[in-house]
């Protein structure tokens, strides 16, 4: 972490191998590669990594539970959703792993699409979905920094609940962040009042400037009582070399991915969420936006991350996070495959840069 800005990773966390053009290796998802990833990330200067999370994949908190223990520094960013999690079990559950690791676990909320009838869970309108997950980030809040809780809400109740261990204050931090995506109306009322950072897509600047500006001012008419809100950014990264270098490979794996309409690509199910959209429409406003930012992806069958890509130089690359960082971004969860490789490239070639 280089002053109050943080660079983070991706452990895709998927049964299949090859996801967006990782190596295909059948220990793919072993521990002693995915080992290999986190320890890979410490020794190149990368805070942590956000692991994915959807029914379907393994379990998401088990896998951060493993790469902590055979870690020394690497901060697992947990991919984790209400519904899968009932909160005094979650806040228990995270409490012990950050005792157990002296403070190194982030979560990230997710309420997007799933197959939540798989796990008993169920959809509920839109709306109920986002004003559960905010009843739960305000109780596992309330869990990990209160004792003796009693809270009875529209979909949780917990009574005299003390979670054990207690969590212990680490400078200015009291409990694990919470990360927060969505940009639907709903979603960012829950990231406004209950998020310790909201995470972006890969937009252009000007839809990231827009987006932090409303969030900062539906804060302040729901009466925050939180610190203010941070802000982060989730994008793939493509670097190379040189410039030239780095767009005939974005162009040829858009030509690949053209072939198999984006197969291994996409791993957010169903109907594209309002984020989502936001990006895949971008390409109606051409393939390159600001300096590098690539759109042609998403017309593929790229999703997530996986839709835009900021291309270039280490030099170029840096050069436009740092513009998102002038707006205000001061959490970066990158990626680029092969995963490990990249890990390398990308910790000696680009962090540098952005620490200078």
């Amino acid at each position: 972490m280089s002053g109050n800005t943080d660079y983070l990773w991706y452990i895709p966390n998927d049964t299949k191998a090859g996801h967006r053009g990782d190596a295909v290796a059948a220990e793919h998802n072993s521990l002693a590669t995915l080992t290999g990833h986190a320890r890979a990330l410490e020794d190149y200067g990368w805070s942590g990594a956000l692991i994915g999370t959807g029914w379907g994949r393994p379990d998401t908190f088990t896998l951060a539970t493993a790469l902590a223990a055979q870690t020394r520094t690497f901060q697992p960013l947990i991919a984790i959703r209400p519904g899968y999690w009932q909160p005094a079990q979650f806040a228990c559950a995270a409490a012990t792993l950050d005792h157990l690791t002296g403070g190194r676990v982030r979560i990230n909320i997710v309420s997007g699409v799933d197959s939540l009838a798989a796990y008993g869970d169920s959809e509920g309108k839109p709306e109920d979905r986002y004003d559960r997950t905010r009843e739960f980030m305000r109780l596992v809040r309330r869990l990990w920094t209160e004792e003796n809780v009693t809270f009875a809400g529209k979909y949780f109740q917990v009574t005299d609940s003390t979670v054990e261990p207690r969590l212990e204050a680490r400078g200015g931090r009291r409990h694990p962040r919470l990360y927060f995506g969505g940009a639907s109306p709903a979603a960012e009322r829950v990231a406004a009042s209950e998020a310790d950072v909201q995470l972006f897509w890969g937009e252009p600047l000007d839809g990231v400037a827009e987006r932090i500006a409303r969030l900062r001012a539906l804060a302040a008419t729901l009466d925050r009582d939180l610190p203010p809100l941070e802000f982060g950014l989730r994008i793939t990264t493509l670097v190379r070399d040189t410039s030239a270098q780095a767009w005939a490979d974005a162009e040829a794996r858009v030509a690949d991915m053209a072939k198999t309409s984006g197969a291994g690509w996409q791993d957010h199910r169903g109907p594209a969420a309002v984020g989502q959209q936001r990006l895949l429409d971008l390409a109606a406003r051409g393939d390159v936006l600001d300096d590098n930012l690539y759109t042609a992806p998403g017309r593929f069958g790229g999703g997530g991350a996986g839709t835009t890509w900021l291309v270039g130089s280490a030099e170029e690359v840096a050069r436009s996070l740092r513009k998102y960082r002038d707006l205000g971004v001061t959490h970066f969860v990158l990626s680029d495959t092969p995963y490990l490789r990249e890990i390398r490239r990308q910790g000696e070639q680009l962090l540098p840069l952005l620490r200078a």
